[in-house]
């Protein structure tokens, strides 16, 4: 007898499940923290204690994930895209998830990581040096590190958490808030001044040498303008590091124009004209938005931030 059933398999309509949705790794989303705080591949290698080919390698299988590219090549290293930026989001969760886990014998969070700040000599020496060694007693699982430039604020700042600048800085995709300000004044050795008579007024300046920043070698506007109160001086010693600038000014090379807060240090040097010249100069703190949510680099902002503050006195020039 044939059979009148039709034909299940021809007629039946056939069901497929979905395919589960693709989820991104939370290592892949680890290195993409990494690269996109510091810029670089190798230095997300660094500190993650893995290979440059393995971040290569985590990167592309996020981006396959997501269909779509999170990095893009920049000069001297690696932006965010914007699918990246949406991507950190997720990255950070991830972080701060794997990073409450760490605490102390109270339960009490642990801060760890490496901090890297790049400022001028000066503010190096006296502002941020002061301020990482607190944190680093406070925190000793926190490194900072300090590295000396006087320049523009970097275009693209691969492998800086923090940079700070004289001058109101212009910046992509970063954040930069005033830090506080400070003054430079016009110094002469007391041996240079007993050979030459101290000038009484501005006029007088052009019978002095000035001991100060090479100008074609200066790249901060603000800095390049400080000394146009006396454009007829005559260049003595001069030099891309502020140190030297004092130190030559010790040496009798001339009248320094020199940070007071440096300057005021040593008993040896005496501000001429302190009315007549003094010029007040901003630094500005700049960093992208996903380093300073970091808690250790807010750590060391607020820290910097403190240490500034402590020092308003001396940055300006003002003696008890």
């Amino acid at each position: 007898m044939p059979n009148s059933a039709p034909d299940i398999c021809e007629n039946a309509e056939v069901i497929t499940s979905p395919s589960p949705a693709r989820r991104p790794s939370p290592d892949d989303l680890l290195v993409l923290l990494a690269v996109g705080r510091t810029g670089r591949f190798v230095s997300a290698a660094e500190e993650l204690g893995i290979n440059h080919t393995t971040i290569s390698r985590r990167v592309a299988a996020l981006e396959q994930t997501l269909g779509g590219r999170v990095l893009t090549r920049v000069t001297g290293g690696w932006e965010l895209t914007d699918l990246g930026r949406e991507a950190l989001t997720a990255a950070e969760a991830v972080d701060a998830a794997v990073r409450s886990l760490t605490t102390d014998a109270t339960g009490a969070r642990i801060l760890e990581g490496v901090v890297r700040i790049s400022a001028t000599d000066g503010f190096s020496a006296y502002i941020a040096a002061p301020a990482a060694a607190g944190v680093q007693r406070r925190h000793p699982r926190v490194a900072v590190e300090i590295i000396t430039a006087t320049r523009r604020a970097s275009t693209q700042r691969s492998g800086l958490d923090l940079e700070v600048v004289v001058g109101r800085p212009k910046v992509h995709r970063a954040i930069a808030t005033p830090l506080g300000d400070y003054c430079l004044g016009l110094y002469g050795s007391r041996d240079y001044l007993a050979a030459h008579p101290a000038p009484t007024g501005i006029d007088d300046l052009a019978r002095h040498p000035l001991v100060y920043f090479i100008e074609s070698m200066l790249q901060v506007d603000d800095l390049d303008l400080a000394s146009s109160f006396a454009p007829a001086m005559r260049e003595s010693v001069s030099s891309t590091n502020v140190f030297v600038h004092v130190e030559a000014t010790r040496a009798a090379a001339g009248l320094g124009l020199l940070p007071c807060f440096m300057a005021d240090r040593h008993p040896d040097l005496i501000r001429v004209l302190p009315t007549e010249v003094a010029v007040r100069l901003t630094y500005w703190l700049v960093g992208r938005p996903e380093t300073l949510r970091r808690p250790e680099v807010s750590t060391v902002v607020e820290a910097l931030h403190t240490t500034v503050r402590e020092h308003a006195d001396a940055l300006l020039g003002i003696r008890d």
